[in-house]
């Protein structure tokens, strides 16, 4: 992992620029000679503010992890844990706009999983990790308490993230509605809805003529 974020006006382009490289053509399709050239600056200039690509790989994605926690309201309803229907819209507006408004965290965060495998557990633990056990435990409490279902709270807790972040691509690709370029919040809605409808227990609903008949 690298250093703390470079704060000058320089290592800020260059930053800025290999987060759009890396996100766009992944680590190794990327090169330090074009970053440079994106960012307005000669290689050795990009090299005396960065050890190497590595590093400033990490970089910029600590830099688009800024600013990425609960809000106040939903760090306060998980931990009261307040019902789902409270609850989760919240959650999930968070996860929409996130998907909305960071993408390049996310493409990063991809690119880190897929070619930087072995040292993305240093960030998910520094980073992610505190996120992903609030909303597992909040998921199992209510699972305690019989106010969902009883799944397993690290699989449903996997299952929000990768709903609200895959979604989009993954519905057009299947013929849904396409999500993509509404505002976050409907996308929110409907996430909320779906996971509301199959994890809230509801009374059995028996057909009519099956309850004549036991009449």
């Amino acid at each position: 992992m690298p250093s703390p974020i470079k704060t000058s006006a320089t290592a800020e382009k260059i930053v800025l620029a290999a987060a759009t490289l890396f996100a766009r053509k992944g680590y190794h399709g990327t090169c330090t000679r074009e970053i440079a050239r994106i960012a307005g600056v000669s290689e050795n200039t990009l090299f005396r503010h960065f050890n190497n690509k590595e590093d400033l790989f990490w970089t910029a994605l600590l830099w688009h992890t800024k600013g990425l926690r609960f809000r106040r309201d939903l760090q306060d309803g998980l931990g009261r844990c307040d019902p789902p229907e409270v609850v989760l819209p919240k959650l999930f507006e968070l996860l929409a706009d996130t998907a909305t408004y960071k993408p390049e965290l996310l493409r990063l965060i991809a690119v880190a999983f897929l070619e930087l495998n072995s040292k993305i557990e240093a960030y998910c633990q520094e980073h992610l990790s505190h996120m992903a056990a609030a909303i597992r435990q909040y998921l199992a409490a209510n699972i305690k308490r019989g106010k969902i279902l009883d799944l397993d709270p690290t699989m449903l807790t996997a299952a929000f993230m990768m709903s609200a972040v895959m979604h989009p691509g993954l519905s057009k690709l299947l013929g849904g509605d396409d999500l993509s370029g509404a505002n976050s919040r409907e996308p929110a809605r409907a996430y909320a809805k779906f996971w509301l409808d199959v994890l809230i227990p509801r009374p059995a609903h028996f057909p009519r003529e099956v309850a004549t008949m036991k009449e």
